[in-house]
Order: C-alpha cells, then structure tokens, then sequence
C-alpha cells in the first residue's frame, strides 16, 4: 500500500470513528430525541459565531445577517475540497453581496495550518469531525464533502450541491442569490 493511500485511509478511519462520536454528541443535544430540522439548522448556520482557527478573527454573523449566505462544508484531507476553495474564494470576491462561508468539518490546528499554506480571503469557520451529523438534515444524508449550501436573505435554500462545485456553477447561481 503507497503512503498516500495509507494516510488517505487513516484519516477516513479517523473522521468516521469522529463522526459516530459527533453523531452521539448532537443526538444528544436534539429535543426529545427527534433530530433538528432543516429550519432550525439553517436559523444557527446563520445566526452562530463558529468557532475559528487559532490566530484567525472571529466571526461576526451579523455581517451576513441580511445577506445571501454560500454556506461550504469542506475539511483539509478531502481533495475535492481543497480543489474548489479557488472557485469559492474568487467568487467572493466576484459577487461580494453573497457572504460566502467555510465551515471545516477538521481540528482547527489542521485548518490553521492548511489556511497558512493556502489562504481564502472569506470566513472560515471549525465545526471539528463531529459536526458531520448536521449535515443529513441539510440534505447531505451521507455526510459526503464538500457539501454547499447557498441561502437567500430570508434563509430559503436556493442551492445544494454536494461535490466539488465549479466557477460556472456558482455563475449560474450567485448572481441569482
């Protein structure tokens, strides 16, 4: 087995294991033992001050209050991921009344480190690994990455694409937003 696939396949043993954990945590945190809704998890996307990778600005969600919301789940050792967060960081500054939004499902000592190495001029925020179970009630049910979400201004989903997204797609929808 090379390296890569061994490093590749550790760290996917690792986030699952991580996001059993994280599955347990947010159960835990539902009411009554009924998931949160769509609705709900959509008002805290907008609304919560995610915590940031060390050394970075905190997050002011009052600045996207307003404002159409491109919401990006992404994490460090996904590929995928890291191939779109070009698109992603040119679009913000194409189209700079959509707030775009990372939330990395990844240790903020991984995202501190791979954002000195690659930066994005957009928030980035750290959910950690167990932050992949908000992603089935946002349609993700598999919790797959990288995983986007653009929000209306009134919080409406105009937008959910799981996968890499390109500079075309996010053409064709932010201008919409």
């Amino acid at each position: 087995m090379t390296p890569n696939r061994r490093n590749w396949l550790a760290g996917a043993l690792v986030a699952g294991a991580a996001g059993l954990a994280g599955g347990w945590w947010w159960r835990g945190r539902a009411t009554a033992g009924s998931p949160p809704d769509e609705a709900a998890l959509l008002s805290r996307l907008r609304s919560q001050a995610w915590p940031v990778p060390p050394g970075r600005p905190a997050l002011e969600p009052s600045q996207w209050q307003e404002r159409p919301l491109l919401v990006n789940f992404w994490a460090t050792w996904c590929p995928p991921c890291v191939h779109e967060l070009p698109a992603l960081d040119a679009a913000a500054a194409r189209w700079p009344r959509v707030q775009v939004l990372g939330l990395a499902l990844d240790s903020a000592e991984a995202v501190a480190r791979f954002l000195d190495k690659t930066p994005v001029h957009y928030p980035v925020g750290v959910l950690g690994v167990g932050g992949l179970p908000m992603l089935q009630p946002l349609g993700n049910p598999n919790g797959g990455l990288p995983f986007s979400l653009l929000l209306s201004s009134r919080n409406e989903v105009l937008w959910r694409k799981l996968g890499a997204t390109t500079p075309e797609e996010l053409a064709q929808w932010l201008p919409r937003a």
